[in-house]
């Protein structure tokens, strides 16, 4: 019976040797890799002083530091933005002055304002000029507040720009959803994954 056993299983590992196949594939006629063979990367130069280059150039000219960066579209929304807000100072402050000599002259007994009318009467009151005039001065200073918000923004916008613009954003470094099969319940698992090839 020792036997039996000892011959099976001299006979399975020799079976198991003849298996298996010598290599066909000479090394002579392989190439050998070598560093030229590979594809140089052109290191990006990292420039530190470009963001605060935008940031200058966009201060001194609002949209000048998008120019720089070579974002064209956005400059029109850098002078949208504070162009708009400049008119509504302008037409605010229009009818401050406005309000504001009617009332004055109100004061002095005057009626020959332009919200008077032809009449005895008022077609705007006293008290109404003084509200108009105190509702045009607050547009007044939320246009400036806006102008200024938009010419900070424009700012900022053209330093995080530049420093994104030197940011490396390749194919290698990913973030995907990944669906995967539950073999035990054949449910499907939800899942976000992060994934960096090395090449």
């Amino acid at each position: 019976m020792k036997n039996k056993f000892i011959y099976i299983f001299l006979f399975l590992s020799v079976n198991s040797l003849i298996a298996q196949k010598s290599d066909t594939l000479s090394l002579s006629n392989q190439k050998e890799l070598t560093f030229k063979d590979r594809p140089i990367k052109k290191n990006n130069y990292y420039n530190p002083l470009a963001p605060a280059k935008a940031a200058f150039y966009s201060a001194v000219l609002p949209g000048l530091g998008q120019i720089y960066n070579k974002r064209y579209w956005k400059v029109p929304i850098v002078y949208l933005g504070i162009g708009t807000s400049i008119y509504f100072y302008k037409l605010n402050n229009d009818d401050y002055n406005r309000f504001r000599d009617a009332y004055k002259r109100r004061l002095a007994g005057y009626t020959d304002d332009e919200f008077w009318g032809n009449g005895t009467n008022p077609i705007v009151s006293s008290d109404r000029l003084e509200d108009a005039q105190k509702s045009a001065k607050r547009n007044k200073d939320l246009s400036i507040a806006v102008a200024v918000v938009f010419y900070l923004l424009n700012i900022i916008d053209a330093n995080v720009d530049a420093h994104l613009r030197q940011f490396n954003v390749n194919n290698d470094l990913t973030l995907e959803p990944v669906f995967k099969l539950n073999p035990i319940d054949t449910k499907a698992n939800y899942s976000i994954s992060l994934k960096y090839r090395f090449k």
